[in-house]
C-alpha cells in the first residue's frame, strides 16, 4: 500500500501513515481467522470421589530358623564363625592366672610327680609354665589354634581336646617319668595345633584345587617353638609328645565331622 501524501509504502493493515500521519482509512481491515469448533461443556461427573489409599502394613519379618543338623554334627557343639571363642579365652586366662600365682607358690605345689595323689594338680600342672618366654609362646599357640578349632567345632570340642592333650597327657608322662616334676601347657598347645592341621592336610590331599587361607609355613614355625619350650622352661618333653600324638588322633576324628 502506498501513502497518497508522501508516496511511502506502508502496511495495508494500518489506518494512518507512520511517516506523515495522513489518514489512510477510517477502520482497520478485518483479519481472516480460522474457525474453531465449538466445544461442548463438560458434564459434571456422577462418580463418587475415591477415598485416599491406606498405606499397606509392613509384613512382619519371619524369625530365622536353623537348618537341620548335617551328618556328623552333634547338637550344642556346632561352631560359630562370628561368635567369641569363650572356651579358648577362659583357658588362656586360667593359664595366665596360674602363671601369676606362681609368685606365691613353689613349683612343687603346682607340678606333678608320681607320688602326688591330688587329681586337681593334673589341671594346674597343664596350665603352669616357667618363664615369661615359654608362657607367652604356649599361650599364643593355645589361643590361635584353640580359636580356629572353636570356630569350626564349638567350645565343647575345645574343652574336651584340652583335657585329652593336657591333663591326660601329663598323667601318661607322670607314669613314664616318675622321678621328675611334670608340668607345661605346651602339650595342650601342640595337641590343638595337630588337631587343626590334620583336617587341613586331608582336605588338600583329597582336592588339590581347593584353596584355603592356611599358612603352613607359619604353622611349622609355631610347632618348632612349642617343641623347644621344654628345653627352655624345664617342662616335660614326654607330655608334649603325648599331647601332640593325641592331637593327631583327635584331628582324624574331627576330619570326619563336617564343620558349621
Amino acid at each position: 500500500m502506498v501513502c497518497k501524501n508522501c508516496q511511502a509504502e506502508v502496511s495495508p493493515y494500518i489506518t494512518e501513515c507512520p511517516y506523515c500521519g495522513t489518514r489512510l482509512r477510517k477502520r482497520a481491515p478485518k483479519l481472516d481467522r480460522p474457525e474453531e469448533p465449538l466445544k461442548s461443556p463438560k458434564r459434571p461427573s456422577r462418580r463418587k470421589p475415591r477415598a485416599p489409599a491406606r498405606p499397606k502394613a509392613k509384613a512382619k519379618a519371619k524369625p530365622e530358623r536353623l537348618g537341620r543338623l548335617r551328618s556328623g554334627e552333634i547338637p550344642g557343639i556346632r561352631g560359630d564363625e562370628h561368635g567369641r571363642p569363650w572356651a579358648t579365652i577362659v583357658l588362656v586366662a586360667l593359664s595366665f592366672g596360674i602363671w601369676l600365682s606362681a609368685a606365691f607358690f613353689v613349683r612343687g605345689d603346682l607340678a606333678l610327680t608320681a607320688l602326688d595323689g591330688d587329681p586337681w594338680r593334673f589341671v594346674t600342672a597343664s596350665l603352669y609354665n616357667v618363664g615369661f618366654a615359654s608362657q607367652f609362646a604356649v599361650v599364643v599357640g593355645l589361643g590361635i589354634f584353640g580359636w580356629l578349632l572353636e570356630r569350626r567345632h564349638g567350645p565343647v570340642a575345645v574343652v574336651l581336646l584340652f583335657v585329652l592333650c593336657g591333663p591326660v597327657a601329663l598323667a601318661v608322662a607322670t607314669a613314664l617319668d616318675q622321678e621328675s616334676f611334670v608340668f607345661g601347657t605346651h602339650g595342650a598347645a601342640l595337641g590343638f595345633l595337630c588337631a587343626w592341621l590334620v583336617p587341613v592336610l586331608l582336605r588338600r590331599q583329597r582336592s588339590a584345587a581347593e584353596d584355603d587361607d592356611a599358612d603352613l609355613l607359619g604353622v611349622l614355625v609355631v610347632a618348632a617353638v612349642l617343641l623347644l619350650v621344654p628345653a627352655v622352661s624345664q617342662g616335660s618333653a614326654i607330655a608334649g609328645a603325648v599331647g601332640g600324638a593325641l592331637g593327631l588322633l583327635a584331628g582324624l576324628v574331627l576330619a570326619m565331622l563336617r564343620p558349621r
